[in-house]
């Protein structure tokens, strides 16, 4: 493999969401967001949605990792693996609290001054999501969410305050974290969590995950053009979860539905980049006779308000196969890949469909892509002196970035950077468990929020150090 791997200017660095570490939930004058309502659950045990805070139940996102009151120590411990980069989102009701007031929250506003000033005094660069999972509750109590054109508005002025305020320390943004994550509508989380959407028994889910989406995407080209509008320079980005969907066989049928299947989950991604909907979509909502409120000024602002870099998520591929039905539904369409291995959670371990998927999108979109999440979640053992030998978590990172590099160095793929997902301990979204462990920092804290909170160096935290020192060449 060349020495010269990647530019000398790649974005290494780690994500984190700020709903998922934060805590300090109702500190600094913070409104209740979607997560703050959602309980501990486990693997085959979803996370119950609760509309009000019940004592006799758990909910860690209001603990988190306590990053609100640790953020200065877990910065520089990200300095010292030589972060160029970290990702983190602005959480929606620190800023606004109920999510349609007219003027922002001061003290919400300062704390991410101060997350960002620490960022930029290592020369990291914060990558900003505006909307990761942590809408205000009351949207989606008075409003029904984003099932509500009214959010658009709500939205675009949150993402002027943001830009506004932070446009001097923050260059990269994206809008919408894993926006298409919602196609799979028959998960009622994957719905709420992307648009605060809480179906009724008769509901037509998936014209309503339609509607919601468009709403969405106007909102995001909206601030698209309003960033621009306040700073040329900043670079706003889509975010997309990304997960190659392969034929099971060669059979002409599986070929043709796992196509179909990839065009269901990503038209977000044309959307966005392209500024409009793809035709096979535009007939699909004629033959459904999904009369969706689409209006010619939102195509407009869809023409105008497309992004400038391509962002996503990897953690697994899919596998399809045909059953005489062309509209896919992903809650029973997916069947098991016996190519692939999986993980102690049971997700797809598919190192080459990274370079697949950085192939697919460039060939697509044209545009720099950005992986912005990727990672293991695993079981950690810390050993009596407080060491975490994750050797599982090295192995898995080292097999995905030299696909990663096959896709730069042979592919020609223009590639901005690398953030694994979840570079320190934090609840995890889909179950909300403290055990379910990404980090290359371990913190001491279990599934109910007990623990000392300290900070522990992994195996992988100075395996990935090396890494980044090296530009990516040196990943033994």
């Amino acid at each position: 493999m060349n020495e010269s791997t990647f530019p000398k200017n790649f974005l290494w660095g780690g994500a984190v969401a700020a709903h998922q570490l934060e805590g300090g939930y109702n500190e600094g004058g913070k409104g209740i967001s979607i997560a703050d309502l959602m309980t501990l659950g486990s693997q085959g045990h979803p996370r119950e949605l609760t509309s009000t805070i019940e004592k006799d139940k758990y909910y860690p996102n209001h603990k988190g990792n306590d990053f609100y009151h640790h953020y200065k120590e877990d910065i520089k411990l990200m300095a010292e693996m030589g972060f160029k980069a970290f990702r983190t989102s602005i959480a929606w009701t620190r800023i606004f609290p109920n999510g349609d007031e007219t003027k922002p929250n001061e003290a919400g506003l300062a704390f991410y001054d101060k997350v960002f000033d620490e960022c930029k005094k290592y020369n990291i660069e914060p990558v900003i999501t505006l909307s990761h999972f942590e809408m205000p509750y009351h949207l989606v109590t008075e409003y029904g969410g984003w099932s509500n054109r009214k959010m658009i508005n709500f939205f675009t002025r949150f993402a002027h305050v943001c830009f506004e305020r932070y446009h001097n320390k923050v260059k990269y943004w994206m809008t919408f974290n894993e926006i298409n994550n919602q196609t799979n509508y028959e998960d009622d989380l994957s719905v709420y969590e992307n648009s605060g959407v809480k179906f009724k028994p008769d509901d037509d889910k998936q014209k309503i995950m339609y509607q919601a989406a468009h709403y969405e995407m106007v909102a995001s080209a909206e601030a698209v053009q309003i960033g621009h509008a306040i700073d040329p320079d900043m670079q706003i980005g889509c975010m997309l979860a990304f997960c190659p969907i392969y034929p099971i066989s060669p059979k002409p049928e599986d070929i043709l539905f796992a196509q179909r299947a990839m065009d269901s989950r990503l038209y977000f991604g044309d959307v966005q980049v392209n500024g409009e909907y793809p035709r096979w979509l535009t007939q699909y909502f004629k033959n459904k006779n999904y009369n969706l409120d689409i209006t010619a000024k939102d195509l407009e602002i869809l023409r105008h308000g497309t992004v400038d870099y391509i962002a996503f998520s990897y953690y697994m591929s899919f596998a399809v196969k045909y059953t005489n039905h062309m509209d896919y539904r992903e809650y029973q369409d997916l069947v098991e890949n016996p190519f692939v291995t999986a993980s102690d959670w049971g997700w797809p371990v598919d190192p080459v469909g990274l370079r697949y998927a950085l192939n697919w999108m460039t060939t697509r979109w044209h545009k720099p892509l950005f992986i912005v999440e990727n990672g293991l979640g695993a079981y950690d053992k810390m050993t009596s002196d407080h060491k975490i030998h994750d050797n599982y978590r090295i192995e898995y990172l080292r097999d995905h970035i030299r696909e990663m590099k096959k896709a730069v160095v042979e592919d020609g793929v223009d590639l901005m950077g690398y953030l694994p997902w979840g570079c320190i301990d934090l609840v995890s979204a889909s179950t909300g468990e403290m055990k379910k462990r990404y980090g290359f920092i371990y913190v001491d804290e279990d599934d109910h929020g007990k623990g000392t909170l300290k900070r522990y160096k992994k195996d992988s935290f100075y395996w990935y150090q090396k890494v980044i020192k090296s530009n990516g060449t040196d990943l033994a």
